[in-house]
């Protein structure tokens, strides 16, 4: 299968010029010699132990979620696609990802943000119940609600790093976002609900749809990729 094909086959889905202007999805590394593509190892992020492990199961190629912002010489001899913020915005991508998991799409589900999903619960929903939903899937979320919000009417998720979104989730009717990467004085001062669900955990899940979108013409390998983070015990 031919590597143009493949990517082409992604940007139908996340089109490449939906993608922030600072990111770099696209061709990481394109070996000009070396367009017929027989297996491609997908991942999350493109790292030296990732490459070995392209090496390792012969890969000609690695379709990753994370795009490469510096490109090390011993990586230059393997084709290396991202599609980061495309993937992001694009429908069923990262954060619709996120949303299907937790069994949440049969919900009324709203767009009014690039990077924002919003969905709502007619009756709304007890923040106890819906942490139970979130612990199910991710179960080392961590969830802060300093105003003791106990209703939810209106959900935003974002996935990977969204904590920059509080006040847009807010000022678009959210009492809560699901997201990653929450830092302390951000967490104190949210006046909504937010999940730290973990940057990985809630980009991981878009693996098989990477997989998906590449299509049956080559094998497709997953990478063997945990969170750095580890519990002390």
């Amino acid at each position: 299968m031919n590597k143009y094909e493949i990517s082409n086959e992604i940007e139908k889905f996340a089109p490449l010029e939906t993608a922030e202007a600072w990111d770099c999805s696209g061709w990481g590394v394109d070996c000009i010699c070396d367009n017929e593509i027989s297996k491609v190892m997908v991942c999350l992020t493109v790292t030296d132990d990732v490459i070995s492990q392209a090496k390792e199961h012969h890969c000609d190629m690695i379709v990753s979620h994370h795009p490469l912002f510096f490109v090390p010489m011993n990586w230059k001899d393997i084709n290396i696609y991202s599609a980061h913020t495309n993937l992001d915005k694009a429908k069923g991508g990262t954060t619709d990802t996120i949303i299907k998991t937790l069994g949440l799409d049969k919900y009324k589900i709203n767009i009014e943000h690039e990077f924002l999903r919003f969905v709502e619960f007619k009756d709304g929903i007890a923040t106890g119940e819906f942490s139970k939903i979130i612990s199910k899937i991710f179960p080392t979320a961590r969830i802060i609600n300093t105003h003791r919000i106990n209703k939810l009417n209106r959900i935003a998720f974002c996935a990977g790093s969204g904590s920059e979104f509080i006040k847009d989730s807010k000022l678009l009717g959210a009492e809560c976002l699901v997201t990653g990467d929450l830092k302390f004085h951000t967490a104190l001062d949210s006046e909504i609900v937010v999940y730290d669900i973990g940057h990985f955990e809630s980009e991981i899940l878009i693996l098989p749809i990477l997989k998906q979108l590449i299509g049956d013409g080559v094998e497709v390998i997953f990478a063997k990729e945990e969170s750095p983070f580890k519990p002390v015990c």
